[in-house]
């Protein structure tokens, strides 16, 4: 992400509705573009992607398109070991810079990507494998308030932990 850009994230349990915390963005002002998802590939919203295929049909097939589309609409959505789709110019930067970073795995490498430092995308990275998922949200324009009132919002629909990145780090710098 770039220098001057804000973002609070969310750490979810498998069991919480997505949708859910997404429509509660949307609603305070977020748009789906400004929003990353990053999914453990035990997620059960991955598995409709992770297990589809050409040769699906019937109802597995209508879920992972349904599944899909609704991933398009985000500025990203990150399943390491998966798939990624990226909507959004400013995560596609973020997310495609090369970083070696070798004991690291995936998940944590992306997160990096995102800003977080090296410590917390290697505990964030560990943990999503036993919380879910990750909803990091831009906040444009840097504004504090901003930041504040997504991190609560993202705490009242069911984040386990839930904070601020005031200024994500360039890329190959130290945090």
């Amino acid at each position: 992400m770039t220098p001057h850009t804000t973002a609070a994230y969310g750490m979810y349990a498998r069991n919480i509705a997505l949708p859910e915390v997404v429509f509660a963005l949307n609603e305070a002002g977020f748009g789906s573009e400004d929003i990353c998802i990053v999914l453990s590939p035990a997620h059960p919203d991955a598995a409709s992607v992770r297990d589809a295929t050409i040769w699906c049909s019937g109802s597995d097939s209508a879920t992972s398109e349904r599944m899909i589309r609704w991933f398009s609409k985000f500025g990203a959505v990150v399943i390491p070991t998966v798939g990624l789709f990226i909507r959004s110019q400013q995560f596609l930067q973020a997310l495609m810079t090369e970083q070696s970073f070798p004991k690291l795995s995936r998940g944590s490498r992306t997160l990096l990507g995102l800003g977080f430092s090296h410590d917390d995308a290697a505990r964030l990275g560990h943990l999503l494998s036993d919380f879910g998922a990750l909803v990091y949200v831009t906040c444009k324009g840097g504004n504090r308030n901003k930041v504040d009132g997504a991190i609560e919002l993202l705490r009242s629909v069911g984040a386990r932990e839930a904070a601020g990145l005031q200024h994500p780090r360039a890329t190959g710098a130290a945090a």
